[in-house]
């Protein structure tokens, strides 16, 4: 497979050569088109060597073979990593003033972006607006990621990892015939309803209690049911990245709104419960910005339990398939598991994935790894980008659809 890899300027230009070399080790063609400013982190022989295909940024390089134009019309895939903020505008707005420009205009390959800035830009509303854009165009938004960022400050901005890149550039040209890829047919003209994201506990109108789930493994889920013909209607708590394209969005903030939304689009066929919920409220918000001197030293915050949404889903009388989601910090794998099985016991669900979190792992991350449960045990496993496992659970949820209808199961 011939894949053109941009590179824009930013210091995390560095990292592209990891993912040059890991896609010609797989056996790809690799085409590297650098910006100008990315040859001042990265230099021109160590991609050269890198992907064994000459590197230019010049339109009028070779021009007999009009290569501005060609390398776009032979591609089957483009990658940018880094994507910085000047270079997600250029391609929002369709610019073409240099190489990459040219190159991705003149394709129609997938094109995948891997966002890298400080968080400040990436919070910038025209910088939001760019990659909304795109996404809607059909471009991959892949990233960015909670991390260390240049100098002494970290936060959201990082560039995903060249790994999970690739991983996730490489699973949009998947063959369709190879494992994995098929079974979904029984969610063709199905309706299924995805809830994402993290709710959001208002302390005042200021302040929340929160956590820290992106909503990233949800969207994956949304795009690939839709991918697989069903009518998707995506829940979205407090979304960092945006909703697939020929997804209804429902946007809420609070547990109670989520619930509320669960419930209002309760006769799908299938219901999954991927956002993180807050287990508590805070009892009496407060209608004004309290001050540390209202506050006092040591502040105290009464909580009340938030409704169990995926157990209440689980237990009314239905026809639905109902799918939960278990984030835990276990360390132990057979442990994992034991929490995984209490909690589908528990909940009623009729599926459950489990998947391991930490300060370190899970949240904000591109890869993943789960198991999907039901009451036998587990069923399934899957890792990788969050792209290509949502495909094997949607696939995991066709299957048991189909079985369900063979043997009669899930009728009221």
């Amino acid at each position: 497979m011939r894949v053109v890899v941009g590179i824009s300027g930013g210091i995390a230009a560095y990292k592209a050569a990891l993912a040059i070399r890991e896609l010609v080790l797989a056996g790809h063609d690799v085409h590297v088109v650098p910006t100008a400013s990315a040859l001042r982190f990265i230099g021109r022989p160590t991609l050269e060597a890198l992907s064994r295909n000459p590197v230019t940024d010049e339109v009028f390089d070779d021009v007999a073979s009009v290569r501005h134009v060609a390398l776009g019309q032979r591609a089957d895939l483009i990658v940018v990593l880094p994507a910085t903020a000047n270079t997600i505008a250029k391609l929002a707005h369709g610019l073409a003033d240099d190489l990459l420009g040219t190159t991705i205009l003149a394709s129609r390959a997938p094109l995948v972006l891997a966002p890298a800035m400080h968080t400040e830009m990436w919070e910038q509303a025209a910088v939001q607006a760019n990659v909304r854009l795109l996404a809607e165009r059909g471009a991959t938004i892949v990233g960015p990621v909670a991390g260390q960022l240049t100098g002494a400050d970290s936060g959201l901005g990082r560039m995903a990892e060249p790994a999970d890149v690739v991983a996730a550039a490489l699973a949009l040209v998947a063959d369709p015939a190879a494992p994995g890829a098929a079974g979904t047919d029984a969610l063709a003209g199905r309706s299924v309803v995805i809830s994402a994201g993290g709710t959001r506990e208002p302390i005042d109108p200021v302040r929340f209690l929160g956590n820290r789930s992106s909503g990233a493994m949800g969207v994956a889920l949304a795009e690939a049911a839709r991918d697989a013909g069903a009518a998707v209607t995506l829940v979205g708590a407090n979304l960092h990245v945006p909703a697939p394209d020929g997804v209804a969005l429902v946007e809420v903030e609070t547990t109670a709104q989520l619930a509320e939304a669960m419930e209002a689009h309760a006769p799908a066929d299938v219901l999954v419960m991927a956002a993180a919920v807050a287990d508590y409220r805070v009892d009496g918000v407060s209608d004004g910005k309290r001050s540390k001197e209202e506050w006092g030293e040591a502040p105290t915050l009464t909580l009340t339990q938030n409704p169990d949404i995926l157990a209440g889903l689980a237990q009314r009388a239905r026809q639905n398939l109902v799918v939960g989601f278990a984030a835990e910090t276990e360390a132990d794998d057979t442990a994992l598991i034991h929490r995984g099985r209490a909690k589908l016991a528990r909940k009623g669900a009729d599926l459950l994935v489990v998947n391991r979190v930490g300060h370190d792992e899970g949240f904000g991350s591109v890869a993943t790894r789960v198991s999907v449960l039901d009451a036998s045990g587990v069923i399934a496993e899957a890792h990788g980008a969050k792209a290509s496992v949502a495909r094997e659970i949607i696939e995991v949820i066709a299957t048991r659809i189909a079985r369900d209808q063979r043997t009669g199961e899930g009728e009221a």
